[in-house]
């Protein structure tokens, strides 16, 4: 599963820097805690979700450093014979901790935690970043366009227009992970098992003389499969009357029922509601309508809203870039350290800016369910020694504006970080990708509709336990934080 490359070396080059300064100063084996969380979801939107999560176990399962990346680094003359040659015995010794594949994610709460000697903590800082940023931003976008889909096929159209090889085929799994149903991209299918497809080209089209020539051959190749790019000239006027001649011609006295057309451009809603009429007076209701051409879900959701009489959709580079917002945020952050007795000491980043002061102290994530809806009521950060008992009254209470209070009953709790390594052994089996897509359907429907909305989506609680506000605010009342 793409674990070929060695990608220890994909770092920005200050966490070698850093490190080798821990390794002079004695401090690189102290263990230290980062969490990987985000501050503000994409587009608008009321959640994430949550995705990287395997290619980031194979990261860290082939982290190494070979003979030629020791003499790259010893060329640049800044790094001490004693670190260059721990890094050429290294052994990954880290502890690590992260939310699985396809949950609902929100802002705040660590989505991957990792404690260890602190120079391997925070060298793994750009791949853990690079691989869940990107996956869950794409994995976000493809659950937002299939749900305004409501129920209809989505497609992953974009390996041509991804920002690379890799955010292509990683882009394909993501998107799959999120909602799609299939993805043009043979490569993902080859690796990830997710349903490759696609339709004729408009070049195929053009190659012969005439489009029902166009058509008749494909059918004739194809007879299992046929689905008729029918814009290349005429939607109405030549695309779907030879669309159906050939379904009569060669298709029918075979016994065989054609699958579809596909539309790609024009007016697709009222194209395709035209299509539609043609289509059924010709005998095939059972025929699909395809459309594609730079959709998203505002668009998919227009389209629908106008009557549109589309079956399925083929989304581009508006998903695989997540081109309305194609960043995902996630920041990676100290957040606690052990003195030599082993104690956990708290750290904590201060700014100006609210939104940047980061939570303290190694902690847990718990995701609190109504027994009786099965609805997620809100998640909860706790010190990583606390325990919540669901048979009891528990209070939830706004991190920020602290009279905000809820009390819960008749609730389960359920953590939500699993642990994948173990003083740097792997003790996570990663999940097929059908597994994960069925998970995160099944999760995304825990939410209630108002936190699905795609404006002005209802804030969800991530809030706090007292003796974690506590650890916060005293940290930053000794900083003489107002």
């Amino acid at each position: 599963m793409m674990t070929d490359n060695n990608m220890t070396m994909l770092t920005d080059f200050y966490e070698f820097t850093m490190a080798n300064g821990y390794f002079e100063k004695g401090m690189g084996n102290r263990r230290a805690y980062f969490d990987m969380f985000f501050r503000r979801v994409p587009d608008g939107g009321g959640y994430a979700v949550m995705a990287g999560v395997e290619q980031l176990v194979d990261y860290f399962k082939n982290l190494t450093f070979t003979p030629e990346d020791i003499a790259y680094l010893r060329g640049r003359n800044c790094f001490s014979e004693g670190f260059l040659d721990y890094l050429a015995n290294f052994k990954f010794e880290c502890d690590v901790w992260a939310v699985p594949e396809g949950t609902p994610i929100f802002p705040g709460e660590p989505v991957v935690t990792v404690a260890g000697p602190m120079i391997q903590a925070q060298f793994v800082e750009t791949m853990i970043l690079l691989t869940v940023n990107h996956q869950t931003l794409v994995a976000t976008k493809a659950n937002r366009i299939t749900r305004a889909a409501k129920g209809r096929t989505v497609l992953e159209f974009g390996s041509r227009r991804a920002q690379g090889y890799a955010g292509a085929i990683y882009g394909a799994r993501a998107a799959y992970i999120g909602g799609c149903n299939g993805t043009a991209c043979v490569i993902a299918d080859r690796d990830f098992r997710i349903p490759a497809g696609g339709t004729m080209a408009h070049s195929w089209v053009q190659m012969f003389d005439t489009e029902y020539e166009a058509f008749k051959s494909y059918a004739e190749i194809y007879p299992d499969n046929c689905v008729f790019l029918v814009d290349t000239y005429n939607v109405l006027k030549s695309g779907v009357p030879n669309a159906i001649r050939v379904a009569n011609e060669v298709l029918a006295p075979r016994g065989i029922r054609p699958k579809g057309i596909r539309l790609d451009s024009g007016d697709i809603a009222y194209l395709s509601i035209k299509a539609r009429e043609m289509l059924d007076a010709a005998g095939y209701p059972d025929m699909q309508i395809m459309a594609s051409n730079s959709l998203d879900e505002y668009l998919v959701r227009d389209l629908l809203a106008q009557g549109a009489r589309i079956d399925s959709f083929g989304i581009g580079e508006r998903l695989i870039t997540s081109k309305s917002e194609p960043v995902f945020g996630g920041v990676y952050k100290l957040v606690a350290v052990e003195n030599d007795a082993g104690e956990i000491i708290p750290k904590i980043k201060v700014s100006e800016n609210v939104e940047k002061i980061t939570t303290p102290h190694f902690k847990k994530v718990y995701r609190f369910f109504d027994k009786l809806t099965g609805k997620a009521l809100g998640d909860v950060l706790t010190l990583h020694d606390e325990v919540i008992h669901d048979e009891q009254p528990y209070t939830l209470f706004h991190p920020i504006h602290t009279w905000k209070k809820k009390i819960v009953t008749d609730y389960e709790v359920r953590p939500l970080q699993v642990q994948l390594f173990d003083k740097g052994a792997c003790v996570y089996e990663c999940p097929d990708i059908e597994t994960i897509r069925n998970y995160c359907h099944d999760q995304i429907d825990t939410l209630w509709e108002q936190i699905r909305r795609f404006e002005n989506p209802q804030t969800y609680y991530v809030d706090y336990s007292k003796k974690l506000w506590q650890v916060k605010n005293d940290l930053l009342e000794a900083c003489n934080v107002d």
